[in-house]
């Protein structure tokens, strides 16, 4: 399979069967969420909720783009996934899946409320540090940018969820004259149909946000997988043509010499050098190839390094250079050469349709799933008072937009804390703190605080101790 042995291929198999495992675990952890608020309303039966939430979490994966997913992927050196011993990267991949199931099954049997993006973004940290510190790999380094801007993303956004939840509640009892939607259920009663329609949306809406969010960080976790165990096959997008991709980058080269470099500043110098090298390595590599799959399995990775670097340093020259210098292109140049910057990364940043349709059953059945846990702690136990279909659907609609955003920036977020502050900021918005539960809070954010340096440590340590084993 994939041109491995019999062993490498069972490794691959029990690999992908742990990153099924850890979606499916993501399904009925952080989907619970999406379906708390209909079922404590009472707006949708417990079984119907769910299935229609897992519906919607596998039409989330399946439209909702790559761009997380090549983020969780980028999250990682290069020099990481590119390691030529295939036993270091089954080392790599146990300690990623294990740490992220631990984790995620530990906090689920407690009940408690807990990010599968945390768990799994902490284990890639753990990998990508531990490997720094192994001989001979001190100056490589993390992705730092990325991995600042998925931290901010993870950590601002339960703030966030929280304050807005909290203003729109105010706002609707300033606008909403009929009081009904500010009401408790009463007994097993449905809401009145009105009150009933709008919460089925904000559950779909968060059921699809969370597919096209949490769905690509199993997307991620696969392409790492198959990227580790077989880059001849998945290094490259091999549905492509190397012709196409030669091309591309004799085009950026041709628009880079435009560029007057003497009114470049030293770094961009030499961010150009490297373009300009990697550029030259890519074209001769290419020369006289027809097919990717022709080619030496070492040399789809060392393609697939020279596109990561030239879009990385063609965004740092852009970026960095002073006005003076940006002149020295014209507006068409500038947007020719992000043109082909943004094509030769479609060879790198890409997932086969089989893999995102086995992501989307995992979460849509796990969605239908072992939910009871979670959606109870979210129903009962963040507010001392019932849930109101108000304070359900404010949380809900807040939480669909935030991942929404998230998403289309390509930046993963914690359905969960998005979800469980935005109930939490609505219940304040109602009886004030004296309404929160605190001890469940406690527990909230003792997860939230907790699951980065538990993971990153558990996976590091994971990661060193399998190299060493095998």
């Amino acid at each position: 399979m994939f041109g491995l042995d019999t062993a490498n291929t069972i490794f691959l198999l029990l690999c992908l069967l742990a990153a099924v495992a850890f979606e499916f675990i993501n399904g009925f952890h952080d989907t619970a969420n999406a379906v708390a608020t209909v079922i404590y309303t009472h707006s949708l039966k417990p079984t119907m909720a769910v299935i229609w939430s897992g519906i919607w979490n596998f039409i989330g994966v399946n439209v909702g783009g790559i761009a997380v997913a090549i983020g969780i992927i980028n999250l990682l050196p290069t020099e990481v996934i590119v390691d030529q011993n295939l036993s270091h990267n089954i080392a790599m991949v146990l300690s990623l899946i294990l740490t992220a199931i631990i984790w995620n099954l530990s906090t689920w049997y407690f009940g408690i409320p807990c990010s599968s993006s945390h768990t799994l973004i902490g284990s890639i940290f753990g990998v990508g540090l531990a490997f720094m510190l192994l001989p001979g790999s001190h100056a490589i380094a993390l992705n730092w940018t990325k991995v600042i801007e998925v931290g901010l993303s993870l950590l601002i956004s339960p703030v966030f969820g929280f304050g807005i939840a909290l203003l729109f509640m105010l706002l609707l009892r300033k606008i909403i004259k009929n009081k009904d939607i500010f009401k408790e259920p009463q007994g097993k009663k449905p809401p009145p149909l009105y009150i009933r329609s709008i919460l089925v949306l904000t559950c779909t809406s968060v059921s699809y946000a969370h597919g096209s969010n949490d769905g690509q960080k199993g997307v991620g976790l696969i392409m790492l997988i198959l990227i580790a165990f077989a880059p001849a096959f998945f290094a490259l997008d091999r549905h492509k043509h190397p012709t196409d991709l030669r091309m591309d980058v004799k085009k950026i080269e041709w628009t880079l010499k435009k560029m007057d470099t003497t009114a470049l500043r030293e770094p961009e110098r030499k961010d150009y050098r490297v373009v300009q090298a990697n550029i030259s390595s890519i074209v001769k590599g290419l020369q006289g190839v027809v097919s990717f799959d022709k080619m030496d399995k070492m040399e789809n990775f060392k393609i697939r390094k020279s596109i990561i670097l030239i879009g990385k340093k063609v965004d740092g020259i852009l970026k960095n250079a002073d006005s003076k210098s940006k002149a020295y292109l014209t507006p068409v140049d500038m947007s020719i050469l992000k043109s082909n910057v943004k094509k030769i990364k479609t060879h790198t940043e890409y997932a086969p349709r089989w893999v995102i349709l086995l992501v989307s059953l995992s979460l849509g059945f796990g969605t239908m799933i072992g939910w009871k846990r979670i959606v109870v702690t979210i129903g009962e136990k963040i507010g001392k008072t019932h849930l109101t279909y108000a304070q359900g659907a404010s949380a809900e609609i807040i939480a669909a937009s935030t991942i929404g955003v998230s998403t289309a920036f390509g930046l993963p977020v914690s359905t969960t804390h998005v979800l469980s502050s935005g109930v939490a900021g609505a219940m304040v918005a109602g009886e004030g703190r004296q309404n929160l539960q605190m001890n469940t809070i406690k527990n909230i954010l003792a997860a939230w605080l907790f699951t980065l340096p538990v993971t990153i440590v558990l996976s590091g340590g994971l990661f060193l101790l399998f190299r060493l084993v095998l």
